[in-house]
């Protein structure tokens, strides 16, 4: 059993920061990549930022500059740094990981895993 948890959402204005995390916690053999997802209504979840297991990252062009994807690995935790928030950044965040686990049968199997969501909400 493999359990992702955020935190770190909230208001705040624009030009302000905030700074999401995501731990995993569970049989976890291995996490291979680690990325930050938004959503808002109507629309399609979308690619913020995501870093591989050896640190390197792709980001959104929307958030290139001013959001940051980092992570710890003997944390088991992703971070995601959120500078000059804008409005349009308003939306829920969630956390995703290609994480490889142990089960009775062993070590080895491969699956992907969503954190809850946490809302950040960019307002004056």
């Amino acid at each position: 059993q493999v359990q992702l948890v955020e935190s770190g959402g909230g208001l705040v204005q624009p030009g302000g920061s905030l700074r999401l995390s995501c731990a995993a916690s569970g049989s976890i053999f291995n996490i291979n990549a680690m990325a930050w997802y938004r959503q808002t209504p109507g629309k399609q979840r979308e690619l913020v930022a995501a870093i591989g297991i050896i640190g390197i990252t792709n980001y959104a062009d929307s958030v290139k500059g001013r959001f940051t994807i980092t992570r710890d690995n003997a944390k088991n935790t992703v971070y995601l740094q959120m500078n000059s928030l804008k409005p349009e950044d308003t939306a829920v965040y969630y956390c995703n990981a290609d994480i490889t686990y142990c089960s009775t049968s062993g070590c080895g199997q491969r699956s992907n895993y969503w954190g809850q969501g946490t809302q950040v909400t960019v307002s004056s």
